[in-house]
């Protein structure tokens, strides 16, 4: 089976402010993400041809455990006092959400399962906490997984089965799609590190986008030459130990040890685990194509609709999984 999995509020977002809020239902509601969300999984099932397509969903978009663990998580997104729309599972977040986003993303999770896309959450569990268990489970059982999301965090759970279609920044991929194919060799090329060095790259130079501080005066470029060197925390901090094993230095050596309760947090922050054990597929849905169809003219999106139903009923050429 060839799973597709999106990072929901990644592609909701994206499409929020890469459309204009012109694009209204007949009552003259925005419907921009709604639109520019189901074009873009018309193109993903076009160009990837999967067999089963899950939106993976915030059901806690700012994990109490996760704040615990490091308080300036995500602690820049917050509007105290006001009640933001995250998902239809957490209804009192309080993340900072434009008011004509707000109302969209319960339509973009009602109209997903009516065209057979499964729509799953977590308790106390971000989507990439659902990404990373359905992830490397079906990997583990010899499926193949591409992860559609611009989130930089997911890049760890790329190897040889896991593909990440990466969404993030402005450049597209040379085939020409809103997305940058990353397979093993693709990460090191973007990103400089293997996947599984990604998540310690991004706790010591910090991550201002989840309000990781990082450790001060270590940087991209020395935070690459670290984690090349040493690939993990254990190798990470017993080298900070001796200091005399290059590139770490005296200044970097203190730094890190300071610093070691902060890395820690930030790292059980930010790597994806199967945390999320309790969600799996479900039995697949049946799509409702006239319902669909009904709620696309009720948007006046009946073009993003029927694209994604065609996409779903072709057998057409597909993209290589293995890129």
């Amino acid at each position: 089976m060839h799973l597709l999995l999106l990072d929901s509020a990644s592609l909701y977002w994206r499409a929020f402010h890469a459309l204009p809020d012109t694009i209204v239902d007949p009552a003259g509601k925005p419907v921009n993400a709604v639109r520019g969300f189901f074009d873009t999984v018309a193109r993903l099932i076009e160009a990837r041809r999967p067999d089963r397509i899950v939106a993976c969903w915030d059901d806690d978009w700012r994990p109490q455990w996760r704040v615990d663990l490091v308080p300036s998580y995500k602690a820049h997104r917050v509007v105290s006092g006001e009640a933001g729309v995250d998902s239809p599972a957490s209804p009192h977040s309080e993340e900072m959400v434009p008011d004509t986003l707000g109302p969209q993303i319960p339509v973009i999770a009602e109209l997903a399962q009516l065209l057979g896309i499964d729509v799953i959450g977590a308790p106390e569990c971000e989507a990439d906490d659902v990404i990373s268990s359905l992830a490397l489970r079906h990997a583990n059982l010899q499926n193949t997984v591409d992860i559609a999301s611009g989130d930089r965090d997911l890049v760890q759970l790329v190897h040889q089965r896991i593909t990440m279609l990466y969404t993030g920044g402005t450049a597209k991929s040379r085939g020409g799609q809103p997305w940058v194919v990353l397979d093993p060799d693709g990460v090191r090329e973007r990103f400089s590190v293997l996947p599984e060095s990604y998540a310690l790259m991004a706790v010591l130079r910090g991550d201002p986008s989840d309000g990781l501080p990082g450790v001060r005066g270590i940087g991209d470029k020395t935070a690459v030459a670290l984690v090349t060197a040493f690939t993990d925390l254990a190798s990470l901090l017993a080298a900070a130990r001796a200091a005399d094993t290059p590139p770490m230095t005296a200044r970097i050596a203190t730094a890190i040890l300071d610093h070691e309760d902060l890395i820690r947090a930030s790292l059980a922050v930010t790597t994806l685990t199967d945390r999320a054990a309790v969600v799996d597929l479900p039995r697949q849905q049946a799509i409702s194509t006239t319902m669909a169809i009904q709620l696309g003219r009720d948007l006046r999106l009946s073009r993003s609709v029927d694209r994604v139903l065609q996409a779903l009923a072709s057998d057409g050429p597909h993209e290589s999984r293995s890129r």
